[in-house]
């Protein structure tokens, strides 16, 4: 401690040296000392170090000066409070002295230390005292300073105070905004801006009071509108603040809106200017608010986007010729001179923010496409002609948004809308394309870079959107293309851009319309290619490959001759596929543009190939290009051109063996896909040594751990099996062991499964000996026969029997004869009671799987030895005879079918198992095999929809649904009627039932259910409480897998949706338990089904919500059961990333119930599940306090940062919540949680 005091006082004595660069050591060294962290001060010291710093801020030489200031930054933390203040009192006195030196030096002094202090949350009172303090000054000192300078300095550094701790400022805001209105009069135009900045930062923190207080008083002044500059001073503010805080100017809007709509009309350009700034700010930030004012904000910005009173662009068009010889006659200019010079010409500022106000508008409102196509477009086309070019960049800009919206989504979720109203922006915008090209292709000639850039970026954002829709004009379009790439002018960002374009274009369009114009395009795209910017060929490149595809496409006959082509596309890629020297990205398009090439263009290189076959060997070799070579040499040996690969495939297959070794799982996948294609095209160039070296590697591959890589290694081996088979038996052991290993795993299905039973059947035709079907089959079922005994330790998952089973039929149905001995085999499995319940399980999935394709009708025992396993004490025995009976009822309807019905009937204990057998003939039986029974089961189905027991209940419903899709037209009015009948059981099986019907995929019943769907809806005002649940999980369904059935019926469903979403005291109940009362809420499942419903609505129809009203049900739900919050809070958290402006509209009423769960302490007495439960709650709302964290601009809330100090000052808290953080952080992008 000593030392340290005496070594900074010996600084301290340099610093008074006469020598300023003493000082200047002194100063620098005493900066070094104050960054370390372990130094501590004492008093005296401390006392010591401010005095001087603050000395040596009046130093006569301005470096030493500059040194002291920056040491006020460290010494801010490593003082007590009352220097910090003392610092703090100087800085303001200094600011306010004559000299203007030290007037600029003490307000870096004093932005130094505001930038350093500790932040409110850390709950330190020193930033509030010293903040106190500056303001108390700086309000003085913008209050009566005549000069303007001083001025400026306070409002900055006011404006950095609001914007890092506004919050601590709280009982000062009032001051802050009495000394700020007046500045916005102030003569100076740098004051008042300065003073729009402070207020933009006040409002985003200060109480609802204060900012209704500075909204009147605007108002006030916008309507008294003493002079046109203070006025604009006005709405400029007005603008400000929504910018900052739009989520609060919202409710004054309906005040502001028609004074600026006025302001409008008032010929002053700057101020016309101010007004769009404005309504820009209001459209993005206030949403719901504006709505209304749509219309009318956009035909102010149509009218003024056009608004260019010194330039006459009239009939253009016709008299271009005439323009140019007037252009530079002397007579027009003379007389208008006098009145006006074109450089006083702000009119295009207007233009400007109308542009920008229309992209805000575009951008945001979705549902008025249509309209815009209509008035928006029409004027926004005519508009290209503009003579600015910032303003044509702005209006290209917004109508880039305006395609960029018109884009149809591409998604499954919406994939069966579109057959529906979303065609119409489409097919207007179709009809407007030829103005467009009109009036763009002869811009692409321009001189100007910019605007030619912009024609080029919204023609490829068109190409995306239509695509095709361009084929008519390629005639206009190519010459600009071609005078872009081969101007000398041409900046390289415009040859990339012009690149670009043309590559979308020829992805987009039919091959034969680019046809006539090869002949222009080709040279300069070769040039490009020879381009030393490395960013021009890479892209060049990607053209070419393309291009290849055009002038000879292979899928279609085609009369173009691309020969005269060939050479010089070959010689410009191969100059780049040679070079080593060259950037990774263009070394990769080179291989690609290569491997096309010789893809479509093979048969005309002649000689040149096989040196050109070298070169990908070469690139084989090595790491960085093998990848993308891989992909290249798959493409050419699957090309109908048959290309010659013999004299690289001696050297290629050993090396593609070696990369199934490398640990990158794209280069396996690849490089499998790649072996296939040539074993396909090339077997009679393979010898079996090259095929034996590929075998050695594939056992490591066939792994339950990567289940991709598994299936495509054993598809391979499908294609070895078929190809040579004589290799096959090479492959016994090890590769078979691998795969019984997956057969038996939990894991193995879909694709990965077929593939195994594909490779079995395979196998079994190659007639090896060790590999026949008896052997197979007694590797597939012998871990399951085991399984039985005593000894086994194997106890496998019931996914492995389904797996075994699927496999075994596979095995049978490439093996007919051997069938009929398997099937003895089972049944007499099933019939021994010896035989474990595991056999059994597997006996009967096999005798399912089979039967599902073959007539099994010649075993009479079948049905007797079926309904004797229904009454089996396993229950997975008696689930496995009912799958059974159901798929061997596929086999042979004519006989099961009738049995199985009579037996529903005629057996009430064995209903629940018959009716699952009946739902798995439905599911899996073809439309026009069931037809002929359909009456009998539908009137079947009815008898039961009424039984007491939901399970049955739930399987009816199944059933009936699956049936529906049969015959929809004769069937779904059925269900519809049955929607009046008296029984509650009823209608909720119906209900139900709709809900099977809807699938993911589109199907010939969605156009009939799209018409009745709302009557099934409207169950959701049942008096049943059962049947109002079914109802929301039916529209939970539809609104999941379907969008496009309920979109439209929003409007009326939404209220009877938010009505289940309430608690009803009626429904809660107390129940005696002995001693205790215990509280039961019937009306829980209801709403817990209602709220997942409005979370599925947030994926799938956001854009139909009014999101307030959504809002205030989320809010009751924040404080609702156990597991309503969960849900709550998980909405809460996808609301904040999906529309953040909403939430912070309504933060300080959300943050309230999050807060109450986050500090909740459960009793002491509490059972351990009570405390898990609280424990899992106070999680999920911190996620929730997280997510809302992560919008921007929240911390500025005065709620948010109260509670998120709270966090931090609270350990338990403070733990839980960088607990979340970091578990967030671990996750890849946080995606939204799946309820379906």
């Amino acid at each position: 401690m000593a030392s340290v005091s005496y070594h900074i006082s010996s600084l301290l004595e340099k610093m008074t040296s006469t020598d300023k660069d003493f000082r200047f050591m002194a100063t620098n060294d005493l900066m070094m000392e104050l960054q370390k962290d372990s130094i501590k001060l004492d008093e005296d010291s401390e006392k010591k170090v401010v005095k001087m710093l603050l000395k040596l801020l009046e130093d006569k030489n301005g470096e030493v000066q500059n040194l002291a200031v920056k040491c006020l930054g460290p010494l801010v933390g490593k003082v007590k409070e009352y220097q910090v203040e003392t610092i703090v009192d100087t800085l303001c006195t200094n600011m306010l002295s004559d000299k203007e030196q030290l007037r600029d030096i003490s307000s870096i002094g004093l932005k130094t230390v505001i930038s350093e202090l500790p932040p409110a949350s850390t709950g330190s009172t020193m930033t509030a005292n010293v903040c106190k303090k500056i303001t108390a000054q700086l309000t003085g000192a913008i209050g009566k300073q005549e000069d303007v300078s001083v001025q400026l300095e306070a409002l900055d550094i006011l404006s950095d105070m609001l914007s890092r701790l506004g919050g601590t400022l709280y009982s000062f805001h009032s001051s802050i905004l009495n000394c700020l209105l007046p500045q916005l009069t102030s003569p100076r135009l740098a004051v008042r801006k300065r003073a729009i900045i402070a207020l933009g930062h006040l409002v985003l923190t200060c109480s609802g009071n204060i900012f209704s207080e500075l909204t009147e008083h605007l108002l006030a002044e916008l309507k008294k509108n003493e002079s046109t500059s203070t006025t604009r001073t006005y709405i400029q503010c007005v603008a400000g603040i929504s910018r900052q805080a739009g989520h609060r100017i919202g409710e004054h809007l309906e005040k502001i809106i028609p004074l600026i709509v006025q302001y409008c009309n008032v010929e002053d350009d700057e101020l016309r200017e101010y007004c769009f700034q404005a309504f820009e700010s209001f459209v993005r930030r206030c949403p719901k608010e504006i709505d209304p004012h749509i219309p009318g904000v956009m035909r102010l910005c149509l009218k003024y986007i056009t608004f260019d009173p010194n330039y006459n662009y009239d009939n253009e068009e016709e008299e271009e010729e005439e323009m140019m010889e007037t252009e530079n006659g002397e007579d027009e200019e003379q007389e208008s001179d006098d009145e006006y010079s074109d450089d006083d010409d702000i009119s295009w500022k207007v233009r400007r923010s109308a542009a920008k106000c229309l992209e805000a508008i575009v951008s945001s409102r979705h549902d008025l496409l249509p309209d815009f196509y209509k008035t928006l477009s029409p004027v926004l086309i005519s508009r290209f002609k503009e003579r600015e070019e910032n303003v044509k960049a702005d209006i290209f800009s917004a109508y880039i948004s305006l395609l960029k919206q018109t884009l149809p989504i591409q998604s499954w979720l919406h994939a069966s809308d579109a057959s529906g109203k979303d065609d119409v922006p489409l097919t207007m915008l179709r009809n407007q394309v030829p103005n467009i090209v009109k009036a763009l292709h002869k811009q692409l000639k321009e001189k100007s870079i910019k605007s030619r850039q912009g024609c080029f970026s919204l023609l490829t954002e068109l190409a995306n959107v239509l695509p095709g829709c361009l084929a008519d004009h390629i005639p206009a379009l190519v010459p600009g293309i071609v005078f872009s790439l081969a101007d000398k002018s041409s900046s390289s960002n415009m040859r990339i851009d012009a690149l670009s374009f043309l590559h979308v274009l020829l992805c987009n369009h039919q091959p034969e319309v680019f046809h006539p114009h090869i002949k222009s395009l080709l040279p300069p795209v070769v040039t490009c290619i020879g381009d030393p910017f490395y960013k021009i060929t890479s892209e060049a490149l990607l053209v070419t490959q393309q291009l290849v595809k055009v002038i000879r496409p292979l899928d279609k006959s085609c009369t173009f001759d691309a020969k005269p082509y060939v050479k010089d596309l070959f010689l410009g890629t191969l100059k780049r596929l040679k070079a080593a020297d060259i950037d990774q990205e263009v070394k990769e398009r080179a291989i690609s543009s290569m491997g096309q090439i010789i893809y479509n263009l093979g048969d005309h290189l002649s000689t040149d190939l096989q040196p050109t076959l070298k070169i990908f060997l070469e690139r084989l070799k090595n790491e960085i290009t093998r990848l993308t070579t891989v992909k290249a040499l798959t493409s050419i040996a699957s090309s109908p051109l048959k290309i010659d690969l013999r004299p690289i495939l001696g050297e290629g297959f050993p090396i593609l063996a070696s990369f199934l070794r490398k640990n990158q799982r794209a280069l396996k996948l690849s490089t499998l896909t790649a072996l296939d294609i040539l074993v396909k095209n090339y077997s009679d160039s393979l010898k079996p040594a090259m095929i034996e070296s590929v075998l050695t590697e594939l056992p490591a591959l066939i792994t339950e751990n990567d289940m991709h890589v598994s299936q495509v290694a054993i598809m391979f081996l499908t294609t070895l099996a078929k190809v040579y088979p004589s290799c096959i038996s090479k492959i016994s052991g090890s590769v078979l062991a691998e795969i019984f290993q997956l057969v038996h795993s939990p894991l193995l299905q879909g694709g990965a499964l077929n593939a195994i039973i594909d490779f079995f059947q395979a196998l079994v035709l190659t007639k090896t000996a060790t590999m026949g079907y008896s052997e197979l089959m007694k590797q597939l079922t012998a871990p399951i026969y085991s399984s039985g005994s005593a000894g086994a330790s194997v106890t496998l998952h019931k996914q492995a029997y389904c797996s075994a089973a699927k496999c075994v039929a596979g095995l049978s149905s490439a093996c007919p004869k051997e069938a009929p001995t398997t099937v003895n085999q089972f049944i007499q499995d099933v019939k021994n009671p010896k035989s474990s319940s595991a056999v059994k399980v597997l006996a009967f999935l096999s005798l399912a799987e089979m039967g599902r394709t073959t007539n099994l009708s010649a075993q009479r025992e079948l049905k007797t030895v079926i309904l004797e396993a229904f009454s089996s004490p396993s229950e997975e025995v008696k689930s496995a005879a009912s799958y059974a009976l159901g798929n061997i009822s596929v086999g042979n309807l004519k006989e099961y079918l009738p049995f199985m019905l009579k037996e529903i009937g005629s057996q009430p204990k064995r209903q629940y198992l018959l009716l699952h057998s009946l739902k798995e003939v439905i599911s899996s039986s073809p439309a026009d095999g069931l037809k002929p029974y359909v009456e009998d089961i539908w009137a079947l189905l009815f008898k039961h929809c009424e039984c007491t027991e939901e399970g049955t209940r739930n399987v009816v419903a199944e059933c009936l649904g699956k049936l529906t899709l049969v015959n929809p037209s004769e069937l779904l009015p059925l269900l519809k009627k049955q929607l009046s009948s008296g029984s509650p059981h009823a209608r909720s099986t119906v209900v139900t039932a709709v809900k099977f019907t809807i699938a993911d995929q589109p199907q010939p019943i969605d156009a009939l259910l799209k018409g009745c769907i709302g009557d099934f809806l409207k169950m959701l005002q049942d008096p049943d409480l059962n049947v109002r649940r079914v109802a929301l999980a039916m529209f939970n369904s539809a609104a999941h897998n379907k969008p496009s059935l309920i979109r439209d019926l929003l409007n009326t469903v939404l209220p009877s949706l938010y009505n289940e979403t309430k608690v009803r005291r009626e429904l809660i109940r107390e129940v005696e338990m002995g001693p205790f009362k215990h509280t039961v809420d019937d009306g829980l499942d209801v709403r817990k089904a209602a709220f997942e419903c409005m979370y599925t609505l947030l994926e799938s129809c956001l854009d139909r919500l009014d999101i307030y009203e959504y809002l205030n049900h989320v809010e009751d739900g924040l404080k609702d059961h156990y597991d309503i919050r969960m849900l709550t809070f998980i909405m809460l958290a996808r609301l904040s990333t999906l529309c953040p402006n909403a939430v912070l509209q309504r933060l300080e009423r959300l943050i309230e119930p999050l807060r109450a769960t986050c500090s909740t302490k459960v009793k002491a007495g509490s059972v351990k599940q009570e405390f898990e439960k609280q424990d899992e709650l106070k999680r999920s709302a911190m996620r929730a306090v997280a997510a809302l964290l992560t919008i921007p601009e929240v911390e500025k809330s005065p709620a948010m940062a109260e509670f998120s100090s709270q966090i931090r000052s609270n350990p338990e808290m403070a733990s839980l919540f960088e607990s979340i953080q970091k578990d967030s952080a671990s996750l890849p992008t946080t995606e939204a949680m799946d309820m379906s």
